[in-house]
This record gives structure tokens, C-alpha cells and sequence, in this order.
């Protein structure tokens, strides 16, 4: 008896659940038009009622039964022209409303339509105009006001049941865009964000909410209106934003400990689930003092459309994004090529998950651009029209202990898959080069600079191929660069390495480095060395300040930094790249062309003694002979400066 009690009580126990309304579903779109189609039916009969009562008539009697079917078919019609059924009631807004009043704007023209065509056949109308009137306000009010109730009932639901310790943050701004972030924010699922209310700069709207959230003035600093609000964090959504006020923001936020968040365009503001998830934390790529490059896309479109492109070292960090960009120019083949197995292949598995709807094809090649007769197979079995050479060895300190490779690969490689682009007939080469070029104090930016000095010489000697080379600065992000060195550095509790308080150096962003190769791919007529306006150096201390304090943390306290000293080959500042009394201009004001001497004398002795010095592996000779190519190649914190 005890046991069948309990299996009694487990039982209705079982059914005994709470009901939350949060946990409900989202219609499907059928049963939504389901449950329109039943307040159309409802808005017949109620405006059937108050014509009754007052004694005149709504529907002919001849179509009693035919006329309220024949007003639902013509709704049907209606919403599925305007796909009023589409969105999801709970986060119904103005859209929906202007949707579902042109339905029945519509319904209610063709049912006078309609009613002229049975006038004109059997002399009788089947509604009475002014009944299809109050039906349309009627009809328009049902369908509008029990998706405002759903909406309300959902975020009081929603509100009452608020996961715990949601991040404070505000809004700033006041205009549409930051209406729909805050929308966004408060439809997501689950919630992330507890919005204390919009910032703005116009004392006007100060009385005003929105959202049924507070507007506040900010006359002051920004971090101190944060405080006032007990808020963690800032969201920049005002797209009109000047750069300079951004990074104000941003420096004021940083250095209270605020958390500063921004949103990427945005082109669909209807999709709230992604507009929520686009919220992002500002990283320091989005410090940078200047506006990106803008790329003159139809005149790349126009050039690069339909040709077979190679992607030499286009598993790099540089390289991949070119292979990405290249994607947005409908080429007829990419062809890339790495000699990095691993890379390779997540690169092709990346490439793989996105471009499935692409004309595009796209081969992966493992190969070594030191490797010459490989490297022939791979131009005689594709024949590449464009090719953009980004393979190089780039790290200095390594390659100052390595001059040897530094010249079998930023050489012999360069000078390999720059003679198969003339034997090919290839019609455009661009070289991906470095500032450390210029002047340079260490064995990689010597390497360079003479790539960069034999592909101005086969360019003076032929006319099948134009020969193109573009100068960077530091790419933020890029494999071995100083900015994913420190995030490690971060995460796992510091300290962070600096080798000296005052160094600094010039920074750019991967796209932005791309979008200035495929610039220069198009706009080079051959021989022509193209610098980019990359703004303000950057002091690299302030930069890792600038990181930790972005992480939440607190420089020299929570994260030590410590000065190593210079490594070899190493600059204190890195050469400015555009100086506009000694460059050409283009026609994009941020892109320029070194002015500089065409001919070298004695070079091709020189080079190929080189080339022989590094087949041999004599570091010593390699180096004496470098300084000898490049006169302006003098050595800092190396052995090899006793050879300058």
C-alpha cells in the first residue's frame, strides 16, 4: 500500500510543472497567420454587430455565407504579399505595424474592387462601403493590439525573470541607431547587459526617455557620468562619430576602468539576435588615430574579374587575407601557395566553409618558393595572370642569426617566383615589402630592400611583366607581431616584455594592408614602390598600457612590465615612410609613390655574388656583401656592425 502511494504521488508530482512563459517557443509562422486570419474572422462579426444595432446592414444577404470567406481569402492574399506572419510577435515593432496596416489598406481597395465587379454583373454589392471601413479600423486595431499585449506580457516576463549579475553599461547616443542596440539588448536571449540609460551631448532631450529609459547630459568627462549611473561599461553606437572624439571616449573610459564596447556596421537593424552579438569590445586596432583605407573596389573588381591569381606565402597572416579579399572580386582561380602544411590546411578548411556559393576556384599548393623547379610546375600547370608575393621570412632577431636563410627566402625566393612571372607572361607582380627597407639596421629589412632592388631592375628590362612593390608598416594581429604577444602575455597574468620604454612604431591593420596590396596591383603601371599614410607612431610602453588597462587590469600592478633591452638588429623608431617632399601622389590621398633612383650601378655582379655567398652559408661574406648592394644598411645592437 506504502508503494502504491508513492508511485501515486510521484505520479501527479510529475504533472504538477511550473509554468514560465519565457520558456515558450516561437510560433510558427502558419499558426501565426492562423491566429490573424481568426482576429479578421472576430473583426467581420464585431463589425457586423455594431452595424446591426444601429439598424443597417454590413454584408448583402445573398452573400451572407460567401462574403466573410471571400474577405479572409483576400486577407490571405494580404498578409502573404507583406509577410506579416514573418516576424516574431513577441519582438514586434513599427515595422510590423506599417506591414500590417498597407495589408489591410490593400484588402480593404480590392474588396471595393470586388464589390464594383458583382455591382456591374448582378447589380448588388456584396458589403456596404461604410462597413468595410469600420472593418478596416476595427481589423487593423485587433491585429496591432494583441501583438503590443504579447510584446508587453513577454518583456514583463522576461524583466521579472533577469539572470543575476548582468553588466551596468550605457548607451551613447540618442539617434536610431542606438535605439535599435538598445531594443537589441533588451530582446536578447539570454541577457548580457543591464542598460542604465543613453548618454547624449544635447541638453534638449535630457526630459526625455526612450525606450522607457533615463537620457543623461553629459558636460563633463564621460567616465564621470559613468560613475554617476553606476555604470561598468560604455556602448558606442553613433556611427557620425568624428575618430578624434572615438578615441577621447575611449582614453577617458580606459583610464577610470571602464569597459568600452562598439558595434560594427550594422546593415540589417531588423535582425536584433545579430545586432547583439555584433556588440564587440574595443580592441586597440580600433584606437588607431586615422580612418582606414578606402578601397576603390570597381576598379579592382574591374581588373582582378575573371583571372587566374597566385598567393605566394598565402597561408600567412598577410597572405590569407589577401586570399579573402580576392573572393570579393570574382577571380577565376586562386591559386595558394604555402609551404606550411598545418596553415595551409586551415586555411583551405576556413575557405572551404564560406565560399561553397563562389565561381571561384580555388587550389591549395603546398611548395616552397626557395624551390625553383617546383615553383615552375606550379606556373606551367596554372599560368597565373596576377601575382601577389607575400612569402618572406620577417622576424629579426631570427633572421640576424640567420643571414643565410633570410636570403634563400627574401632573395632567391623572390628572384625564383619573380623570373617565372616573366617566362609566364604574368601581366602584374606585387611584392608585399616592409618599412624595415628603408634604411635599414638589420639583416630581414636588407634582405627586403634588395628584393625590392632586383624587381626594379627586371622591370627596367622588360615590358611583358609590371613589376609592383608595397611598403608596410607593423600589421597589427600578424603572426609574430607585438599585439597577439602581449594578449598571451596578459593571459596568463604577465609580465609583459618591452625592450625599451621609448621605442616606437608605426601600425596598420591587416585589411588595411591587404586592401593596399590589391590598390596597388591595379593602379601600378611597373616599377613603382607604393608607401601608405599609416598616421602617428605609436610608442610601444603606451601601447601595452593601453592593452592592460583594455583587459580590466592595472599596469605595473595587477600586470608588471619589464624592459629587456634591444635585440639584435633592432631600431629604436622605425623610418617614416611617407615623406611628401621626396613622393609622388596618387589619386588615393593616402597611398604614394617613392621617388627614387631607377638605375643601380653594378648591381647584377653584385646580386649574383650574393646569391652565391648564400648557396656557400658564409654569414660573414653574406652580410659584407648586403652592405655593399645596399650602401645605406648599417647595423644596429648586431656582431655585423664592425662590417659597416
Amino acid at each position: 500500500m506504502f508503494k502504491k502511494d508513492n508511485q501515486l504521488k510521484y505520479y501527479f508530482n510529475s504533472l504538477n510543472f511550473k509554468f514560465d512563459i519565457k520558456d515558450l517557443n516561437y510560433l510558427p509562422r502558419w499558426l501565426v497567420m492562423i491566429i490573424d486570419l481568426g482576429f479578421i474572422a472576430f473583426s467581420i462579426f464585431f463589425t457586423f454587430l455594431i452595424l446591426f444595432g444601429l439598424k443597417m446592414s454590413y454584408i448583402n444577404e445573398s452573400y451572407i455565407v460567401y462574403g466573410p470567406i471571400i474577405y479572409l481569402i483576400v486577407n490571405s492574399i494580404s498578409f502573404y504579399i507583406f509577410k506579416t506572419f514573418s516576424g516574431i510577435i513577441r519582438y514586434s515593432s513599427f515595422i510590423d505595424a506599417i506591414k500590417i496596416f498597407f495589408s489591410q489598406i490593400v484588402t480593404f481597395f480590392s474588396i471595393l474592387i470586388i464589390n464594383l465587379f458583382f455591382l456591374y454583373i448582378s447589380f448588388e454589392k456584396i458589403f456596404l462601403t461604410t462597413g468595410l471601413i469600420l472593418n478596416l479600423i476595427i481589423s487593423f486595431v485587433f491585429l496591432l493590439f494583441y501583438r503590443i499585449i504579447v510584446k508587453e506580457v513577454f518583456d514583463k516576463n522576461l524583466l521579472s525573470n533577469l539572470p543575476k549579475n548582468l553588466e551596468p553599461v550605457a548607451i551613447y547616443g540618442t539617434d536610431s541607431n542606438a535605439i535599435a542596440v538598445a531594443s537589441a539588448i533588451l530582446n536578447e536571449t539570454p541577457r548580457r547587459y543591464e542598460i542604465k540609460g543613453f548618454i547624449t551631448e544635447n541638453k534638449r532631450n535630457i526630459s526625455k526617455r526612450i525606450l522607457d529609459l533615463p537620457i543623461y547630459y553629459n558636460n563633463k568627462r564621460i567616465s564621470i557620468t559613468l560613475r554617476k549611473i553606476n555604470s561598468k561599461g560604455l556602448i558606442l553606437t553613433e556611427s557620425n562619430l568624428a575618430s578624434q572624439k572615438i578615441n577621447e571616449i575611449i582614453e577617458d573610459c580606459i583610464n577610470y576602468n571602464f569597459k568600452t564596447y562598439h558595434l560594427p556596421k550594422v546593415v540589417n537593424w531588423e535582425d536584433k539576435s545579430n545586432i547583439s552579438k555584433n556588440i564587440k569590445k574595443i580592441e586597440f586596432s580600433d584606437l588607431l588615430e586615422r580612418n582606414e583605407i578606402v578601397l576603390d573596389k570597381e576598379k579592382v573588381s574591374k581588373e582582378l574579374n575573371n583571372q587566374t591569381i597566385l598567393v605566394s606565402g598565402g597561408a600567412g597572416s598577410i597572405g590569407s587575407e589577401i586570399v579573402r579579399q580576392l573572393l570579393n572580386f570574382n577571380p577565376n582561380k586562386i591559386i595558394v601557395l604555402d609551404q606550411s602544411e598545418s596553415a595551409l590546411y586551415d586555411l583551405e578548411m576556413e575557405i572551404n566553409s564560406i565560399s561553397f556559393d563562389l565561381d571561384c576556384t580555388i587550389d591549395f599548393i603546398v611548395s616552397d618558393v626557395r624551390q625553383y623547379n617546383l615553383l615552375n610546375e606550379v606556373f606551367k600547370k596554372f599560368k597565373p595572370t596576377y601575382v601577389f608575393h607575400a612569402a618572406a621570412y620577417k622576424h629579426v632577431p631570427l633572421m640576424e642569426s640567420h643571414p643565410d636563410l633570410a636570403i634563400h627566402t627574401n632573395v632567391i625566393g623572390t628572384k625564383n617566383i619573380a623570373d617565372l612571372s616573366l617566362k609566364f607572361e604574368v601581366k602584374k607582380f606585387v611584392l608585399v615589402s616592409t618599412d624595415k627597407a628603408v634604411n635599414p639596421s638589420n639583416i630581414m629589412g636588407a634582405s627586403k630592400r634588395i628584393a625590392e632592388l632586383y624587381l626594379k631592375q627586371i622591370n627596367l628590362s622588360n615590358s611583358k611583366t609590371k613589376f609592383i612593390i608595397t611598403r608596410f608598416g607593423n600589421v597589427l594581429g600578424s603572426n609574430g607581431s607585438v599585439v597577439p604577444l602581449f594578449k598571451k602575455q596578459i593571459e596568463k597574468g604577465g609580465p609583459i616584455t618591452l625592450t625599451h620604454p621609448d621605442i616606437i612604431r608605426y601600425f596598420m591593420t591587416i585589411s588595411e594592408a591587404c586592401q593596399l596590396v590589391l590598390e596597388a596591383g591595379v593602379m601600378g603601371n611597373g616599377g613603382e614602390i607604393f608607401l601608405f599614410d599609416m598616421g602617428q607612431p605609436v610608442r610601444i610602453e603606451d601601447l601595452a598600457i593601453k592593452m592592460i588597462k583594455l583587459s580590466g587590469l592595472r599596469p605595473n600592478i595587477d600586470i608588471k612590465i619589464n624592459h629587456i633591452g634591444l635585440r639584435p638588429g633592432e631600431k629604436m623608431y622605425e623610418e617614416l615612410l611617407v615623406d611628401y617632399s621626396k613622393t609622388l601622389k596618387t589619386y588615393n590621398k593616402k597611398i604614394t609613390i617613392a621617388n627614387e633612383e631607377k638605375i643601380i650601378e653594378d648591381f647584377e655582379n653584385n646580386f649574383n655574388d650574393l646569391i652565391n655567398y648564400a648557396k656557400e652559408l658564409n654569414s660573414d661574406k653574406i652580410v659584407i656583401q648586403m652592405k655593399k648592394i645596399v650602401k645605406e644598411f648599417k647595423s644596429n645592437n648586431s656582431k655585423y656592425s664592425d662590417y659597416d
